[in-house]
């Protein structure tokens, strides 16, 4: 009789076990620090980017919770990774394209940006290899006006080939500079697209006036694009805009005048008061 009782005993305890772990299992909670994913499109690729979020909750950050002068994963968790589309300069020295864990040493004065190879050492850092760092640059940091409760890693101040990633976490900023050398890879996609078809004179034009090229073969080209698109407000802008910047201010104030006619019909404010600015600007420059 004894022995059935603790039969019972035991196939009831293990139940109330069962019971608490698929409790336990269906129980969501909050990430203390959750993962973000940024995908951001630069030059002819992307800049991808995956690091947990940890946030200050009233802690002194660098030089404290983050020691000077230590390696730090630049986040929580597994490691942050940071994958290139293409070849880029980090802070002018080349990095292929890939993708590497972000180590940083954090300083008062200074701060080291370190590209591993090895995605699998997370926060373990008294493993680090050099032999594993594909690239260590410097930087330095910045005083940051606003707070930043949460640990924030973006790209900011994107051009067509360059731009910055910063971190931001309490008072601090660290930015280093990306950039993509891919004027050679454009200019022959415009010689090849010009070569087998017309669509894309608008967007050599302005590919030429945004990087400061030869702005008589991008007047010529966006001519030519408003030829096949007389309606186009937004190309015969585009034609004012490299009118000015060859000083060209009574043909800028003519096309931009012919733009907000265009940009009317359209019921385009926006671009009836960039045309406006602009005039202003070529009057001036009389």
């Amino acid at each position: 009789m004894r022995s059935k009782q603790l039969t019972s005993l035991a196939a009831s305890a293990l139940f109330t076990i069962s019971i608490f772990t698929t409790n336990a299992q269906q129980l969501k909670l909050p990430a203390p620090s959750p993962l973000q994913t940024l995908d951001q499109s630069f030059a002819l690729s992307n800049i991808k980017i995956e690091y947990s979020r940890p946030s200050a909750k009233g802690r002194v950050i660098f030089g404290d919770l983050v020691p000077f002068g230590k390696t730090w994963r630049t986040g929580a968790n597994t490691a942050t990774k940071i994958t290139f589309g293409e070849d880029v300069k980090i802070e002018g020295s080349p990095l292929v394209a890939g993708t590497y864990a972000l180590y940083t040493i954090p300083n008062k004065d200074s701060w080291e940006i370190m590209f591993y190879n090895d995605l699998k050492l997370g926060g373990n850092v008294a493993d680090y290899k050099a032999a594993n760092e594909v690239l260590r640059v410097k930087v330095k940091p910045t005083a940051y006006a606003n707070k930043v409760e949460t640990l924030t890693i973006n790209v900011s101040d994107i051009t067509s080939n360059s731009g910055n990633i910063e971190l931001l976490w309490e008072n601090t900023r660290v930015a280093f500079s990306v950039v993509s050398d891919i004027d050679t890879k454009v200019m022959k996609n415009i010689e090849t697209s010009l070569a087998t078809d017309a669509r894309p004179y608008f967007q050599a034009a302005g590919y030429y006036y945004d990087n400061n090229k030869d702005l008589n073969t991008a007047l010529g080209w966006v001519n030519k694009a408003i030829e096949q698109n007389p309606k186009a407000f937004y190309m015969v802008h585009l034609k004012a805009k490299i009118q000015l910047k060859l000083k060209d201010y009574k043909g800028a104030v003519a096309s931009a005048e012919q733009s907000i006619v265009l940009a009317k019909e359209a019921k385009n404010d926006d671009y009836v008061a960039m045309n406006q600015k602009l005039i202003a600007e070529a009057q001036k420059g009389k």
